[in-house]
């Protein structure tokens, strides 16, 4: 464990922010329960080790989760082939598993898990470089596919005055870049170029119970000097209505087929009071959040964590008198959405736009 600082963004917007650093020794994570107080990463030298910090939240975010278990897949195989090389592929299964179990709902967790196992299946000698060149590659795909979605998001969203988003969906929660504050970065990126006359202001909400708006997003604009409000969850509604609202902008933890999406508990609301309030609401994903298997939101399982994390710290250990319904993810359906961003284009949330999106 040691303190590493993150270099400053603000003069350039170059999104130098990383969840994740892969050295000899392992896989560094950027312990996001720290900040925005410390700025301390954590080494990872096992597959168990990666697992357990998506578990716990050291790193969050679909398509971090996602990367991260890339590399703990490169960790696994640094280990069995060292120890048995004739049985390695057999002996990974386990890490692989224990991957899988580390959070239920992010889809790209699993799609990054079968891309490592269909690269595992073409290898013959020692796995570890092909393993980690394909991390590598997922791990630079993602930043690529974050700009491109921000690029497209700009171009929807041309002229507004507000925005709104929820949760943190920036260069932490992503390889890089981020999905729908990659979109807010852009377009502050044309502003500051002069390519863009919108310059709207930025309003976060707080995203209890972990408070990745208050601690994350808002942690992350202020690095890059975009102006940035902060609110409670439950101050949404009221300031969609007062009109400073034109646009939300919500990430996704898991797209089912039809075009609905899961994402951070809260986003369902936000959805139904913009369209009430004739709000748009937008959804930025990469298409590896796209579950083709699932053919709708009723299907996608929601993660419920301790109810101690919503508790405050008096009613601890009187759980039968003073219990708590935490679930993490909440669904909200197509019918909600404006649009879906992904890197291959904007759709309309349907199956059969969705479909276009299929490499």
């Amino acid at each position: 464990m040691h303190d590493s600082p993150i270099p400053n963004i603000a003069a350039d917007l170059a999104d130098r922010v990383r969840p994740l650093r892969w050295t000899d020794a392992g896989l560094e994570v950027l312990d996001q329960r720290r900040l925005p107080d410390r700025t301390e990463y954590r080494l990872c030298a096992a597959a168990d080790e990666v697992a357990e910090a998506i578990r716990t939240m050291q790193v969050r975010g679909a398509p971090a989760i996602g990367i991260a278990a890339a590399f703990g897949v490169v960790l696994a195989a640094r280990r069995w082939f060292r120890e048995n090389p004739e049985r390695w592929k057999r002996l990974i299964e386990a890490d692989l598993e224990t991957l899988a179990r580390s959070r239920p709902t992010a889809v790209n967790l699993f799609w990054a898990l079968e891309r490592m196992r269909r690269r595992i299946a073409d290898l013959e000698y020692v796995p570890e470089p092909a393993l980690l060149a394909e991390a590598r590659a997922i791990h630079a795909e993602d930043i690529a596919a974050n700009r491109k979605m921000g690029e497209l998001g700009a171009d929807l969203i041309g002229q507004a005055n507000g925005i709104l988003t929820h949760c943190n969906t920036g260069s932490l929660a992503t390889g890089g870049y981020g999905t729908a504050l990659g979109v807010i970065r852009s377009i502050w990126q044309r502003a500051l170029a002069g390519s863009g006359d919108a310059r709207p202001h930025i309003f976060a909400t707080e995203t209890r119970p972990w408070l990745q708006g208050a601690r994350l997003t808002l942690w992350e604009l202020v690095q890059d000097r975009i102006p940035a409000t902060l609110i409670c969850d439950s101050a949404a509604a009221f300031l969609m209505q007062q009109g400073r609202i034109q646009w939300v902008i919500a990430g996704a933890d898991r797209i089912a087929a039809n075009g609905d999406t899961a994402n951070k508990i809260g986003t369902y609301n936000l959805a139904v009071a913009a369209r009430q309030l004739e709000v748009g609401f937008m959804v930025a994903a990469p298409t590896s959040t796209i579950d083709w298997e699932l053919p709708a939101g009723d299907r996608i399982p929601i993660e419920e964590r301790d109810a101690g994390e919503l508790l405050p710290e008096y009613y601890r250990g009187k759980e039968r008198l003073a219990g708590a319904w935490n679930p993490v993810f909440d669904v909200t359906p197509k019918e909600l959405i404006s649009a879906i961003v992904t890197e291959r284009g904007i759709v309309h949330p349907d199956q059969e736009s969705l479909d276009k999106l299929r490499a």
